[in-house]
């Protein structure tokens, strides 16, 4: 059995490669060595190749969402075995520390939380090493696509949980989606369980405000052909949306989701920030306004995928880019030219 693989190297800021690496093996009790079947490319790990992640060295295979099949387990994993075809979620918990216990999962301090292709390898890869392999892999629901699972790795409990449920939608709102890529798409998604009475998305790119109707939003702006604010103020007698989602990771738009939201409303940041925001407190001040800060738990997950089970939520709609786990650098450049070649998720197979 070979003992090397094929992965996404990080090379620094700007330079990544798929290149022959050693193959993990079972370092702790608790691992499990995955076999890669379904894989995809994070906005974040562009954020990443941006030099924005600086806990992100050289060397790092990248990459925190996949689909995959178990090859080999510690001696301390209970409920998962090889064969299994599991989900691998980009939140890594160790299921014992404070925060573990309370659910906040991303927060782990006992090795977890955010760390695949962040402080340890990821699974951009032909396989992948899972520390705490009984709390931090999932198994597949029968009847439904590795495809459809994989959109469950992240970007739908990121926009379920830090967009809608730390944004507190709930029926009659109206809610402001700021960037309508893939997690500002999972964010109207998750928002419309709620009975929401409009869904605003707002993007430059035309392409996606088109997904952005599909995926569920009533009314769509392109803030280069009309301004935002006076969109929401008409659809809500001049007050503003009862939660804005900021979904793309910018200054300027978070700044946008402070003027969106009205007096008393939330609003939920998700996006991956590189650099500061200002905060206009001046306004704010006296509005009553929540802001929400997160990365996501996954403590969703479970409910997510009991939707994706009986057909409430429809994933596939996500993947509009398929290649092969060779192609990856080609599957990166579309991803990263999102508004030229209109992807919202590509997926690699093994």
């Amino acid at each position: 059995m070979s003992t090397t693989m094929h992965a996404i190297v990080y090379h620094g800021p700007g330079h990544k490669a798929w290149e022959e690496v050693p193959k993990p093996t079972v370092q702790a009790d608790t691992d499990a060595v995955v076999k890669v079947d379904t894989v995809t490319i994070c906005g974040t790990d562009l954020h990443i190749l941006k030099g924005d992640v600086a806990a992100v060295t050289d060397g790092r295979i990248l990459g925190h969402e996949a689909v995959g099949t178990v090859e080999e387990v510690g001696p301390g994993v209970k409920n998962v075995k090889p064969g299994d075809r599991v989900l691998v979620s980009c939140i890594t918990a160790c299921g014992a520390c404070r925060y573990c216990r309370d659910g906040s999962y991303g927060q782990c301090i006992g090795g977890g939380g955010w760390i695949l292709g962040h402080k340890i390898d990821g699974t951009q890869a032909e396989y992948v090493r899972v520390p705490f392999a009984d709390t931090s892999t999932y198994a597949v629901p029968e009847g439904v696509t590795d495809e459809e699972v994989l959109m469950l790795a992240d970007i739908g409990p990121t926009g379920y949980e830090v967009g809608v449920l730390n944004g507190r939608v709930r029926p009659g709102d109206v809610v402001a989606v700021v960037g309508a890529g893939p997690v500002g798409l999972s964010a109207i998604m998750g928002a419309k369980l709620f009975s929401p009475a409009h869904v605003v998305a707002i993007d430059l790119a035309d392409a996606r405000l088109e997904a952005a109707k599909q995926f569920g939003a009533d009314v769509t702006v392109n803030p280069s052909h009309e301004d935002a604010v006076s969109v929401v103020r008409a659809l809500t007698q001049g007050l503003g949306a009862d939660v804005a989602i900021e979904a793309v990771g910018v200054a300027a738009t978070f700044e946008q989701c402070t003027a969106l939201v009205r007096p008393g409303g939330t609003v939920a940041n998700v996006g991956v920030h590189g650099g500061p925001a200002s905060l206009h407190l001046e306004e704010l001040w006296i509005k009553n306004v929540t802001i929400t800060t997160g990365l996501v738990d996954t403590y969703s997950t479970p409910t997510l995928l009991r939707l994706l089970a009986t057909h409430q939520v429809d994933l596939a709609r996500f993947v509009t880019h398929r290649f092969a786990m060779a192609d990856f650098l080609d599957a990166y450049d579309t991803f990263a030219r999102a508004a030229e070649t209109g992807a919202l998720k590509v997926v690699l197979t093994g």
